[in-house]
């Protein structure tokens, strides 16, 4: 049984990774054309939304969202814990104000989907102290051009498969304070559970995401990015302890 059971995983993995590409396939000329430009990104984050929402769907997985509040018109900084390559899809099917992600370098070898990533995303390689220097130009500009950023401030996926939350890197907070940015906390509760970066673990269902009340960082200044990086952290992870217990 457990054989059969370690078999269907594999193949449900595997199929997962064919609904990644198909999408991508299938919208490679839109997608293509939507990123010869940075002022047409918007165009491509209405598609990038439609293949994570294929995705989930096509896998098996539905999400229900708790949202404490409307989201006003502007940029913001979406933070979320980090537990699985889903998180991604999760992040894009329940945000509609068009955002770029801060994401590892390594990502980009991941043939078809590293492709648009590399040239959408904002990447960064955390061993090397001029590429984490580049992200803050980049998010800037983007920033500027209207748009919000999404990072994972965990700086990765934990080590410890027994810790719930790990530290949070400054990178977000800084940044958030520099352009006045309020945050907008998220916590994914399930995603570990559906679908970690273990190959013979997961299964279809629910996945469940809170999107907090936003932080504001107006009138802060970067000696209370220790403090509100804190406070952020607190927020996700007494979501995560209380979703966890259910």
């Amino acid at each position: 049984m457990n054989f059969i059971k370690m078999m269907l995983r594999a193949i449900w993995r595997i199929w997962f990774y064919l609904m990644l590409g198909l999408p991508i396939i299938i919208m490679f000329p839109f997608l293509f054309v939507s990123i010869l430009k940075e002022k047409w990104y918007p165009y491509f984050f209405k598609m990038a939304r439609i293949w994570a929402k294929w995705i989930l769907f096509s896998c098996g997985f539905y999400y229900k969202v708790k949202r404490h509040e409307h989201l006003p018109k502007g940029s913001y900084m979406f933070v979320a814990n980090h537990t699985s390559m889903t998180d991604i899809m999760l992040m894009l099917a329940i945000t509609k104000h068009p955002f770029v992600f801060v994401g590892k370098v390594e990502l980009a070898k991941i043939p078809l989907f590293g492709f648009f990533y590399k040239r959408t995303c904002i990447l960064v390689d955390r061993n090397n102290s001029k590429s984490r220097f580049a992200v803050f130009e980049r998010a800037q500009k983007r920033l500027n051009q209207g748009l919000s950023i999404c990072i994972f401030p965990e700086g990765g996926v934990p080590d410890d498969e027994n810790v719930v939350l790990d530290t949070f890197k400054d990178g977000a907070f800084r940044l958030a304070i520099e352009h006045q940015i309020a945050i907008v906390p998220i916590t994914f509760p399930d995603n570990k559970k559906r679908f970690s970066y273990t190959f013979f673990s997961g299964s279809p269902g629910k996945m469940r995401a809170t999107i907090h009340p936003i932080v504001l960082t107006k009138g802060k200044s970067q000696e209370d990015k220790k403090q509100l990086k804190e406070e952020v952290r607190t927020i996700i992870l007494t979501q995560l302890n209380k979703d966890l217990k259910l």
